[in-house]
């Protein structure tokens, strides 16, 4: 089982009567609320947590994007992942992912993330979401109902960027394009390992299994509530006669590590209720645009996450509800191990994206917390699945061939001083 540190990089002071001031977190908060000064420490101070966890052996560090709200502060998560590339020099680089369907023309997304895969030296993980509909159709202003096949388009044409040798042309229907030419590119052949977020779509599901991608499904209501969906995602996989692969999944779950179950809800409690209480704090209004979900979505009872109840995003839960519901695992490492492991088995997921900074936790917290996950939890998890190949993971260049930041720069230097020395 492989195992991800995975940020969400949320504000962390908003006002104690938020929910009672403001209708939602999402598209059309006042931005008098952010404070760039603020924004500067928060941001290196995140990046930190991310590049702590390469330290500590995770398998990959995670970004990815959102626009116009307090919830997730990385619209381009591009920008995150050259910065994490540099320094970070172990795990793969997860970017779940760019909204396809957002960019023009798409081969912006085939150019940056190939970026991304030579400066790592072959580890990035590339996802292509949908994208959420506060983010597509209300920030970005796209039309719900031609936002999937626009979004199939943009696939293609990167594909195909990234496979030809030569120029081309692309005439398609969003994007016309007389010389498609992309360099760089990126170092895994055909392509990155390709991730697919997504909420239950069954046109996500079918579009992940005709192309082998990994479903990535990303819920904050835990693993509990997951367990019909992610049996839906497996049985429509048997239907169309794909493997059993664990692999072809993953799954966000939030955890807490402390000494004890007690110490837990006492370190952990004031940040989650901030990101339960606050950072989902949405407008229905905003959740899903007409014509966002299909009507085979729609006909199959799927409920985007976004447009649940509060109950069901947790809000207004107290922390036993939230840990007996597994909307968050908390506790001992033992009492995670426990669960971690009951996750991974319940829902056949052989990738677990682990969100380890939850709201407003400091970065001292999150580094604990992060340090006994890597060194009393993960070891226990990673021999899951082993039996299985991970058709969904990057085929990186061997660290011995890698180039480490500073490295040019320090030989460079070392032979001008030489130089020097011998002609004084």
């Amino acid at each position: 089982m492989k195992i991800s540190w995975f940020h969400l990089m949320p504000w962390r002071w908003l006002p104690d009567d938020f929910r009672e001031r403001y209708h939602s977190v999402w598209v059309d908060l006042p931005n008098r609320l952010y404070d760039p000064e603020r924004g500067h420490q928060l941001y290196n101070e995140y990046l930190d947590m991310l590049e702590y966890a390469d330290q500590l052996g995770f398998d990959a560090i995670g970004v990815n994007e959102h626009h116009q709200n307090a919830y997730g502060m990385m619209p381009s998560p591009n920008i995150m992942a050259a910065a994490l590339a540099r320094r970070a020099e172990r795990a793969m680089i997860l970017v779940l992912g760019n909204s396809i369907a957002l960019y023009n023309p798409p081969i912006r997304v085939a150019e940056e993330f190939a970026m991304l895969d030579v400066i790592s030296g072959g580890r990035l993980i590339a996802g292509f979401p949908v994208g959420t509909s506060m983010d597509t159709n209300y920030c970005y202003g796209e039309n719900p109902a031609t936002l999937r096949d626009k979004y199939r388009e943009a696939h293609d044409l990167i594909i195909k960027a990234w496979a030809e040798r030569e120029p081309f042309a692309w005439n398609g229907k969003y994007t016309k394009l007389r010389y498609v030419n992309l360099w760089p590119q990126p170092i895994q052949k055909p392509h990155p390992p390709i991730w697919v977020p997504g909420l239950g779509s069954i046109e996500t599901w079918d579009f992940c299994l005709d192309h082998d991608y990994n479903y990535s499904y990303l819920s904050f209501s835990g693993y509990k509530r997951a367990q019909k969906m992610m049996d839906g995602y497996w049985a429509h996989a048997a239907k169309r006669g794909k493997s059993e692969n664990p692999h072809r999944a993953a799954f966000f779950q939030q955890v807490c590590v402390s000494d004890t179950d007690a110490s837990a809800e006492k370190e952990w409690w004031p940040h989650v209720d901030y990101f339960f209480n606050k950072c989902l704090h949405l407008y229905p209004g905003t959740s899903g645009a007409p014509g966002y979900m299909s009507e085979a979505s729609l006909r199959a009872g799927i409920v985007a996450q976004v447009g649940n109840t509060s109950q069901n995003m947790g809000m207004n839960k107290t922390w036993k509800e939230l840990c007996e519901q597994r909307y968050i695992v908390a506790g001992s490492p033992a009492t995670v191990r426990q669960q971690l492991e009951e996750l991974a088995k319940s829902l056949r997921v052989g990738h677990l994206a682990i969100g380890l900074h939850i709201g407003s936790a400091p970065i001292e917290l999150t580094n604990r917390n992060t340090y006994l996950f890597a060194t009393q939890v993960m070891p226990h998890l990673h021999p899951i699945f082993t039996e299985y190949e991970d058709i969904c993971w990057p085929k990186a260049l061997p660290a011995s061939a890698r180039a480490k930041a500073g490295a040019q720069s320090a030989a460079a230097k070392s032979h001008a001083e030489r130089k020097i020395g011998a002609a004084a």
